[in-house]
């Protein structure tokens, strides 16, 4: 996904929770708006996981040396 697209999803998902906080959609309009939010929610969380798996901390070691290492993740 691309910056532009992820940016776009997130649009999209601010968009739908004002919409459903307004609390003034009807109960289809309502299921229709949840849906699209959720959608847009697993694109930004996709989008995301891939860049996360992208990122490497640069990491200085003793002898003044660099190594590059993946960015520890909390899935372990």
């Amino acid at each position: 996904m691309t910056e532009v697209a992820f940016e776009k999803a997130l649009k999209n998902l601010e968009a739908a929770v004002e919409r459903l906080e307004s609390g003034e959609l009807p109960l289809e309009e309502a299921l229709s708006c949840f849906e699209e939010g959720v959608r847009s929610a697993q694109l930004c969380r996709k989008s995301l996981q891939d860049v996360e798996a992208r990122v490497e901390l640069l990491l200085k070691e003793k002898d003044g040396s660099f190594t590059l290492t993946p960015m520890a993740t909390d899935e372990g």
